[in-house]
């Protein structure tokens, strides 16, 4: 283009901005997001977890194997290499001299804006006898000094800078490129190709090709597809699966496989000790050829399995590989209730598909809690194994107390401190401690469940074919917390109270303080039984006394009132009849009023349902917004597991389900963020037949057993709104004919009136 001109940077002075520019990039985002953490707050959390996970197998590891220290030092080294060599490229920006500046005349002659020509004069021969060449001056400073002298004296040259900003007139324009000409050189061509060559043919390449090969073989929950694909294949083939049968296909993981996963690994010793532990443990069908459940790799995943269930002590070698077999297992149970997802959903919209069973997946459910906390299924009916120091011999010991019924958990946290010390009197004070802090940090949840439609003229009526949006709403509190309350019921319950209160106060006051959270749904109930015997007690004697003079009344003073109105009717009629008018005339505005007074009362009502609608609505959008912008922390409570090799943390799933039929209603929901209170929505179409549906709502932990929670959920079903076919608005060119016909007639009638007249 003419008057344009393309330089490189051959002072390099513009490579500095763009190469700091650059650099700075980099360097700040990346030390936000990779400079390591501090060690001490690790260490301070482990501290804390001691008292109760300081037994833990995931917690010893940590402690014996603590991570190694080489990488975050890298870390450190890159990071502050790339902050020396930013404040270096700074340094070097700062001390380089601009080239691009406006030209100013008086700046070039040391001359405030505004001088006077005699001033400039001055100047000038000052500025000129000291910088001549002949007399050993500079001359391109020589030349500037008369280049400006002539931009304040000439006419031509002063017009031209205040013009164009430049004495000699218009100037080119000139583009800087913040490379150095080197690059560009000749003499340097071939190393340039060379280099771009490598970069852009060769190492890009091979890193895109690299990162496609491995992301097209996980989905999007770091999970082989080829694993998908066998959970998928065996799942459909068998609807109803026993436990012994969901650990054999849990086993056929790809993730097993040193073919497809390279953390995976085959000794030449497993040909020895695995069969060795098929003879230990029995029950385990070897001969049945059933690709690739019997595979070398899914046989050995699935004796480890089998192993950690029952506690077998292994070697080092097969512990080892034992632990990166159960690390891997909760993410593969996970993606076996998503495969059972899919397929539901794939019979749903199929007839002839086959969808697996509700009892497959609460095995899988099952199945997660056993390998977290390392129990058999026979174990499961048995909660308090869960706690430490508690065998099958204390535990019987427990179960078969004389005095005290303990079944399950919840049952020996509601008892007092005293009588919970005398049902664990075999075991020594240390061992009550830890069993007393392990009990606290377990889990106890509950829910709030609505139900309704939205997007619905009325959100609370269910019909048929509609969606239903189920807002659950799980509550987290800890054991602590009611070993709390239960030592302020017990306070109350030590301190003296009066006569007065003995009777009823008192039998309030012993109850536990899990009682009075698992027994709260009761309430309702019992105060339905003792309204009834209050009404008929109390209320009925002053019915009837109040009743009696009435009828009194009713049987003397109306018959007088009827004759004292015959007498006034026959002495004056035309009296009565114009108050018999104004009478009716009364009434009919007092109905009018009335009507007026239901109409607003109807239209407040209306107007109060659609806010009320509305601002629900906006909620749920709030919800849905929320949950998508935000990225919740999957960091919970750490579970308290003996036997599970890795921390952790504790997650929820929920789903609903009809129990008579064995049918999943709505698609379980992994729950992944419950610190102390999560709102989830489950979505399910309504029944096809109108009435009442009764259904269950499922919280199962994926790590604990016999914490799970189970509440029923009813729903009454009615009939959709008929579609109208003829809706009036869409009558309008029908309405407007009829109204033309009859302004017109009521034209020709005022018309025929006035030619009578």
């Amino acid at each position: 283009m003419a008057g344009q001109q393309f330089q490189y940077d051959d002072s390099g002075n513009t490579f500095f901005y763009f190469l700091t520019s650059f650099v700075g990039l980099i360097v700040i985002p990346a030390t936000y997001y990779f400079w390591p953490r501090d060690q001490n707050s690790e260490q301070i959390r482990l501290n804390n977890l001691r008292k109760v996970h300081g037994r833990c197998l995931w917690y010893r590891l940590r402690l014996l194997k603590p991570q190694p220290n080489i990488i975050p030092r890298i870390k450190k080294l890159a990071l502050l290499a790339g902050w020396v060599l930013f404040i270096f490229l700074a340094y070097k920006v700062s001390q380089t001299d601009r080239e691009y500046q406006e030209y100013n005349p008086y700046e070039v002659l040391s001359l405030k804006p505004g001088a006077a020509p005699a001033e400039i004069r001055r100047q000038y021969r000052l500025l000129s006898l000291k910088f001549h060449p002949d007399k050993g001056g500079d001359e391109a400073m020589f030349m500037r000094i008369a280049k400006a002298y002539a931009a304040l004296t000439d006419e031509e040259s002063r017009k031209n800078w205040e013009e164009y900003g430049n004495p000699d007139g218009p100037q080119a324009t000139s583009f800087g490129i913040a490379l150095p000409a080197w690059i560009v050189d000749q003499k340097n061509s071939m190393l340039v190709l060379f280099v771009y060559g490598l970069a852009f043919m060769v190492i890009l390449p091979v890193v895109v090709g690299s990162w496609w090969y491995r992301s097209i073989r996980y989905s999007g929950d770091q999970i082989l597809i080829r694993t998908t694909q066998i959970y998928m294949c065996f799942i459909y083939k068998t609807r109803n699966m026993d436990m012994k049968r969901l650990i054999t296909v849990l086993a056929a993981a790809a993730e097993f496989d040193p073919q497809f996963n390279k953390e995976a690994i085959s000794r030449p010793t497993d040909n020895v000790e695995v069969p060795q532990l098929i003879r230990e443990i029995g029950g385990i069908n070897i001969k049945k050829n059933e690709p690739p459940l019997t595979f070398p790799y899914s046989l050995k995943a699935r004796v480890l399995i089998l192993a950690e269930l029952n506690r077998i002590k292994l070697s080092e070698t097969l512990e080892e590989d034992q632990w990166f077999v159960i690390k891997k297992c909760p993410a593969l149970i996970q993606e076996m209730i998503n495969v059972i997802c899919q397929l539901n959903v794939m019979a749903h919209s199929r007839d002839d598909f086959r969808a697996p069973s509700l009892t497959t997946l609460e095995n899988c459910m099952k199945l997660s809690q056993m390998i977290v906390q390392g129990l058999r299924l026979q174990q499961m009916k048995n909660p308090l194994l869960q706690l430490p120091h508690i065998d099958e011999d204390n535990y019987r010991r427990v179960v078969n107390h004389k005095k005290y019924k303990i079944k399950s958990i919840q049952d020996l946290v509601s008892l007092k401190e005293s009588e919970r010390r005398s049902l664990l009197h075999f075991l020594d004070e240390d061992k009550y401690e830890d069993i007393k802090a392990v009990l606290g940090s377990f889990p106890h949840v509950t829910m709030d469940i609505k139900p309704q439609v939205l997007d619905d003229e009325d959100s609370n009526k269910i019909t048929v074919g509609s969606l239903v949006t189920v807002l659950v709403t799980v509550m987290r509190q800890s054991m602590s917390e009611i070993f709390e309350m239960e030592q302020t019921v017990c306070i109350t319950e030590d301190q003296p109270v009066d006569d007065g209160l003995q009777q009823g106060d008192m039998g309030k006051g012993k109850n536990k303080g899990w009682q009075q959270k698992s027994k709260g749904s009761k309430k309702p109930f019992k105060s339905k039984k003792k309204k009834p015997v209050k009404k008929k007690g109390a209320i009925q004697p002053s019915q009837v006394q109040q009743k009696q003079p009435g009828q009194k009344q009713a049987n003397g003073t109306i018959g007088n009132e009827v004759a004292i109105k015959d007498d006034e009717d026959i002495s004056d009629k035309g009296s009565d009849s114009e108050e018999d008018d104004n009478i009716k005339d009364s009434q009919s505005e007092k109905e009018d009023g009335s009507d007026a007074d239901t109409d607003k009362e109807v239209l407040e009502k209306d107007n109060k349902d659609d806010e009320a609608e509305w601002q629900a609505l906006q909620q749920s959008i709030q919800r849905k917004e929320r949950a998508f912008l935000e990225t919740k922390s999957k960091v919970t409570h750490p579970v308290y597991s003996l036997h599970f090799p890795e921390e952790k943390q504790e997650w929820w799933w929920i789903y609903i389900a009809d129990k008579k039929d064995q049918k999943l209603v709505a698609m379980p929901y992994h729950i992944c963020t419950l610190k102390d209170r999560e709102e989830v929505e489950l979505k399910f179409p309504a029944p096809r037949r109108p009435g009442i549906h009764q259904y269950i709502v499922c919280l199962r932990s994926d790590s604990y057993f016999g914490l799970d929670r189970v509440q029923s959920l009813k729903l009454e079903v009615h009939e959709a709104k008929p579609i109208l076919e003829n809706h009036p608005q869409w009558e309008t060119s029908a309405e407007g004919e009829d109204d033309q016909e009859d302004s017109e007639g009521f034209e020709e009638s005022e018309e025929e009136e006035e030619d009578d007249d």
